[in-house]
């Protein structure tokens, strides 16, 4: 069901005012000591943004994924990472909301709106990234329960989330557990936090690798119950059409913010006696980098509209994600030529966007897999009879 246009608009500016007021003045600082943003995190669960997409009957706010692209854009034009930390909460509690048992949703949804637990997904391994076919992570059946061993690696939030969507190899395929476990704790029974991954940008927020060392869970984490058995790919890979939709939401945020910076900046900064702005050769990038900004959000929410009337949008949100992400890189690059020295010193945000930017162009399978899904997905649609 669609959001009523009035409420999607009334929380967009709630969140644009918030980004304003407490993330902007303090983003770029936190950002640089690597700092997770605690205060900023508990603000953004007291708006209810844990639950956005959560169904009211899961004490959710039920609003539909154009809403949730607009709360994703306004985040990350603020300060990328916090999008970030909604992104797999969100994608997590998707996955029950489509997948889970009656009594898993009960159970779990109302804690995740909370933002009491938050979600995380663990599929990537050091040698299964765009490959899920290649999980080697195994849950044997033991009575009641199943044991699971392996190792993950690009799970975002895993050492602060309590619940964990995480893909493993059963008899009956590749399946997906709700794995419980301790907000916080480098050791939760088998499972360890085993080192945090230093990147170029995307910092303060935990991007760790986790091991799973005999972790034993009920029988009953098995997303979908015994039905589920052997379909967690099919799960997973359906969340991430929605995961590709938010990448882009972030590219869009990420492109505003240096864009906006950019357009202000060359009707400030003055060369040969009149501002930049007049300057034919900037005129041109302006041009340019407005059009793409454009042209990448209607995509952005072209892809999210198909989703929420229940279409397949596999093609749309692969395009969306490929192009949004392409342009924000385009347009932060160009934001600090535009800026010229001192958009490369961090007085100001533009190197941020710039090291931020290229995540969205690798996070939820590379651009070069983009092109093979939107080509095999078109392929599929203008197939010939022969």
């Amino acid at each position: 069901m669609a959001t009523d246009p009035e409420i999607r608009q009334e929380l967009i500016a709630t969140v644009r005012r918030f980004v304003e007021r407490d993330v902007i003045p303090v983003a770029s600082d936190l950002e640089h000591a690597d700092e997770y943003p605690e205060a900023i995190i508990a603000t953004m669960r007291d708006l209810g943004l844990f639950g956005v997409t959560i169904p009211e009957e899961y004490d959710g706010l039920g609003l539909d994924l154009l809403t949730y692209c607009g709360v994703i854009e306004e985040l990350s034009a603020g300060w990328m990472t916090l999008s970030g930390v909604l992104n797999t909460h969100v994608m997590c509690a998707n996955l029950l909301k489509a997948n889970g048992t009656e009594e898993q949703k009960q159970a779990l949804l109302p804690r995740l709106a909370a933002g009491e637990i938050r979600g995380a997904l663990s599929l990537s391994e050091p040698d299964a990234g765009s490959d899920t076919s290649a999980i080697t992570c195994k849950a044997v059946r033991d009575g009641d329960e199943y044991v699971i061993n392996g190792t993950k690696t690009w799970v975002t939030n895993g050492q602060r989330a309590g619940l964990v969507a995480l893909a493993a190899r059963t008899v009956e395929g590749i399946t997906c557990f709700m794995v419980e476990k301790e907000p916080g704790a480098d050791r939760f029974g088998g499972i360890s936090v085993s080192r945090n991954i230093a990147k170029l940008g995307y910092k303060g927020i935990e991007t760790v690798e986790m091991a799973y060392d005999g972790h034993r869970v009920p029988a009953d984490a098995v997303l979908g119950g015994d039905a589920g058995l052997g379909h967690g790919q099919h799960f997973i890979l359906s969340a991430l059409e929605v995961g590709r939709i938010n990448i882009a939401a972030r590219a869009v945020g990420v492109g505003r913010a240096a864009f906006e910076a950019a357009i202000r900046y060359a009707q400030q900064r003055h060369t040969f006696g009149k501002p930049i702005a007049q300057h034919q050769a900037i005129q041109g990038k302006l041009a340019d980098m407005g059009t793409q900004l454009e042209a990448a959000r209607l995509l952005t929410h072209n892809a999210a509209e198909r989703k929420d009337r229940g279409e397949r949008c596999d093609v749309e949100a692969g395009m969306a994600k490929l192009f949004a992400s392409e342009a924000a890189f385009e347009i932060a690059t160009e934001a600090m030529r535009i800026h010229g020295g001192v958009g490369y010193t961090t007085e100001l945000p533009i190197e941020r966007y710039f090291r931020d930017a290229p995540l969205m162009i690798i996070g939820e399978g590379t651009n070069e897999i983009q092109r093979l899904v939107i080509a095999r997905g078109l392929l599929q649609r203008y197939a010939i009879d022969e």
